[in-house]
């Protein structure tokens, strides 16, 4: 895949280095970064910029949209409903949509490793989400770095810019989450077994 540095690139389609830096930040043209966090683009992204087909994409643009149990299904249709309107502005046509009703710290969830299973198929190109814990709670730059290899490119649409101690705390809010789930099913289990005659 040919790569372009960021003032070739801003070249190319005719805009300045300052503003790919500002559409970078915003989520609207993210930029690729290489293992010492410097900014490139691909091939794909400008023949997508400048609305040419590739004749050798066959890949899909997908919506994911997940929520954490059923009593969300209203907020699982706002958030399809705001993603739509978010490729509509940008002139992507959405070929399918993606839900999954689960954890983000599960990665057994149905949908999103038939997702995963696709993307590494070569069906999928796209993958648009409205934040990166709708997608996975954990390692989210792990895999955006193992779905880039298969040639996917994930936006974002509420990219929101955290602070490493920012993140930090989410990161330690989301443990204490899953180990307090846990004991809390433990408790239950147990109460199960003193309940049960036949132990």
């Amino acid at each position: 895949m040919k790569q372009y540095k960021p003032k070739d690139f801003a070249e190319m389609i005719n805009v300045s280095v300052k503003t790919l830096q500002r559409w970078d930040n915003e989520g609207v043209l993210i930029a690729y970064r290489n293992p010492k966090g410097r900014r490139y683009y691909t091939e794909e992204q400008y023949q997508q910029y400048m609305g040419i087909q590739s004749e050798n994409k066959v890949g899909k643009t997908l919506i994911y949209a997940r929520v954490s149990n059923q009593g969300q299904k209203d907020d699982l249709e706002n958030q399809i409903e705001f993603l739509k309107t978010f490729a509509n502005a940008r002139g992507m046509i959405v070929d399918e949509i993606v839900t999954d009703i689960g954890s983000g710290l599960n990665y057994n969830r149905k949908q999103w490793n038939k997702l995963i299973d696709r993307c590494a198929e070569g069906e999928v190109s796209r993958i648009i989400i409205a934040h990166k814990d709708r997608f996975v709670r954990f390692g989210y730059d792990w895999f955006e770095r193992f779905l880039r290899k298969m040639a996917v490119e994930i936006i974002v649409v509420n990219n929101d810019k955290l602070s490493p101690q920012e993140e930090l705390v989410q990161d330690l809010i989301s443990i204490i989450h899953v180990f307090s789930c846990r004991i809390y099913g433990l408790r239950k289990y147990k109460k199960k077994l003193s309940e049960d005659k036949e132990l």
